[in-house]
């Protein structure tokens, strides 16, 4: 299948994995780029630049397909080295970028002089148009069923990809609600180029993530997710478990007097030990109400191999089929 995503990517097939913290290392990143998509690593799961240079590096002896990085700009009173983590991604010969969060434009000439392309991340069509603007060469439309920050607006796909179908120039992607041949094959009628996959690929024999994770996607239904720090404006989209139920409870309570470190606890720094420990009660973690449609855990081969031929015979025959002689 050739796209305007392939095409300007160099891979074969238009999927990519999304950026996810304490998912995205070396080993998620090799396995997606080896079965013909986009692998990311996630770059502030690298806690400094010297940090994502040997995990660069270490992707690079499992893969000789191309695979990028993700960086997303948080606000932070103490913010990441970013010209570090610049400098590690430029240093690494990597020539994709995923940004997300903040405005990436102050880094943009860097990364345009060492020929990479970058595909910013973007919960609203005008959000999408500024980073047409800035100079981005693709962008990644998140729907608010997306797992992580689905931004402010609340507009699911089903709008928000024709929306920017109208508007953009630039090509861009689907994420959010992306899990299977179906969701692929709506999102090219939509107008977009490809997708873009979180918590699907959580759920695969090579996300280096604990078991009880993996199970925890596969068991849970398209309602199992929650909203939380809506009223911090820093929504995120989590799945249900005892920490979350716990800072809801405090959020309803506090109102508009709470603060970020009213919820702290069930927040900040809990990644390693859902991630790595399957505490799975720890505290909110990013996941997609696409967990409704994921039922397996296969081999991230397998999982692409079964999208791209399912893709091929829904174009083909379903859809085909359904036009008058």
């Amino acid at each position: 299948m050739k796209t305007r995503i392939t095409e300007l990517f160099g891979i074969k097939h238009p999927i990519i994995q999304g950026g996810m913290h304490y998912v995205g290392f070396a080993e998620m990143a090799a396995a997606v780029s080896n079965a013909g998509g986009l692998g990311l690593i996630t770059g502030l799961t690298q806690r400094t630049p010297e940090g994502l240079a040997a995990e660069i590096a270490r992707c690079k002896t499992m893969t000789d397909k191309p695979f990028g990085v993700n960086l997303t700009f948080l606000p932070s009173v103490t913010p990441p080295d970013y010209p570090g983590f610049i400098t590690s991604i430029i240093d690494g010969g990597i020539k994709i970028v995923e940004t997300a969060g903040n405005n990436p434009q102050k880094y943009l000439p860097a990364l345009k002089e060492a020929g990479v392309k970058v595909i910013h991340k973007c919960t609203a069509v005008r959000h999408a148009l500024k980073a047409e603007s800035i100079g981005c060469d693709a962008v990644s439309v998140d729907g608010f069923e997306c797992g992580g920050h689905p931004g402010e607006d609340d507009v699911p796909n089903m709008i928000l990809l024709p929306r920017a179908a109208e508007t953009l120039k630039i090509p861009f992607v689907a994420s959010g609600g992306m899990a299977d041949a179906r969701s692929l094959v709506a999102a090219l009628a939509m107008g977009a180029e490809g997708m873009n996959m979180g918590t699907r690929f959580i759920a695969t024999v090579e996300a280096p993530v604990h078991p009880h994770v993996k199970q925890a996607i596969v068991d849970a239904s398209e309602l199992d997710t929650r909203l939380i720090m809506r009223p911090l404006r820093n929504t995120e989209r989590v799945l249900n478990n005892a920490a979350v139920e716990k800072l809801l409870a405090t959020e309803k309570e506090l109102g508009a007097k709470l603060t970020f470190a009213d919820i702290a606890e069930e927040v900040a720094g809990v990644y390693p030990r859902i991630m790595k420990d399957g505490e799975m009660d720890a505290g909110g973690w990013s996941c997609g109400m696409v967990a409704g449609l994921i039922h397996d855990i296969p081999t991230v081969k397998d999982l692409i191999d079964r999208i791209m031929a399912e893709a091929e015979a829904l174009i083909r025959q379903r859809l085909e089929g359904m036009l008058a002689a």
